[in-house]
């Protein structure tokens, strides 16, 4: 008997890079669904449970991944969340050394850089999918 493949919510307004991960993801043997906005991802939300999702950091808003992964914590507990974000290599500012208290409010089990190779991305996602 052939297990469901694990599905992947992923959010970013950049068509060209959303079109690029989505096609890394599904090489890696996930389903995907796509959003090409904050607004999309919350409707999605809704009436979606993935197994794992991904939040670009800026979308209509520069903190569209948080809000997602606050709104997704709240409906799904239990589903990993990893923000990509390009915020480092633009501003010099990391999220990696956030502290406790921040991490209670935003949410996310995971930042990684966009651009991140597509070995480490499959391996960050096994890690959260315990697979």
């Amino acid at each position: 008997m052939e297990s469901k493949k694990k599905s992947i919510l992923i959010a970013d307004d950049d068509i060209d890079y959303l079109y690029q991960l989505r096609l890394k993801v599904e090489k890696m043997g996930f389903e995907v669904v796509t959003a090409e906005s904050q607004r999309e991802a919350e409707n999605i939300i809704e009436r979606f449970k993935p197994d794992l999702a991904l939040f670009d950091l800026m979308m209509e808003n520069e903190d569209s991944g948080f809000i997602l992964s606050y709104k997704m914590k709240r409906r799904y507990p239990d589903v990993p969340i990893i923000i990509a974000t390009a915020v480092t290599a633009e501003t010099g500012i990391s999220f990696a050394d956030t502290d406790d208290a921040d991490n209670r409010w935003i949410k996310a089990d995971l930042f990684l850089e966009k651009g991140m190779r597509a070995d480490q991305l499959q391996r960050e996602i096994n890690k959260l999918l315990k697979i």
